[in-house]
């Protein structure tokens, strides 16, 4: 199914318009996010740690009032170096059930900037899931990712929210 959605998308790369997107650092990588799919972005804060959650889920944080579940995509990426971890970036509730809130910690936000179709390289991430494509840049990769990685990632929110009830 992948394969044919990435040939679906190259017939339309000529006509398709540039995509900004949110440059932001995992590690020592730099990936990015469609800026379409992104409300907001906070101040790491506290978390409350919820028991026998699954890894990648690192907790909850109330953000203005709502519930927030915050998630490592370093766990869902298997990327192991540290690093400081001070933005959270919060998705669109819309891409979610109601009422659910879901964010990535990260460890910085860079910049965002318009991405041109010929620019993302999808051939070596089309059995990749949650990897958009390779962007090339001046002299560097950057990863563009999507905040749904799996489907997994939905259920265990629902998981998390089962637990806080």
């Amino acid at each position: 199914m992948s394969v044919d959605r990435s040939r679906g998308m190259a017939a339309t790369e000529a006509e398709a318009e540039p995509t900004k997107v949110l440059e932001f650092g995992l590690g020592d990588g730099t990936y990015c996010l469609d800026i379409g799919v992104i409300d907001e972005i906070v101040d790491a804060g506290e978390l409350t740690r919820i028991p026998n959650s699954p890894d990648h889920v690192e907790g909850v944080m109330d953000l203005r009032g709502r519930t927030t579940t915050i998630v490592d995509p370093k766990t869902l990426y298997d990327i192991d170096e540290d690093g400081p971890r001070k933005r959270i970036v919060v998705f669109d509730d819309d891409g979610f059930e109601e009422g659910r809130t879901v964010g990535w910690v990260v460890d910085g936000v860079f910049q965002v900037r318009d991405v041109s179709p010929e620019d993302v390289d999808q051939s070596t991430t089309v059995e990749d899931e949650g990897v958009r494509g390779i962007v090339k840049s001046d002299d560097r990769f950057v990863v563009w990712v999507s905040p749904d990685v799996d489907d997994a990632l939905a259920a265990d929110v629902d998981d998390v929210d089962a637990a806080e009830a």
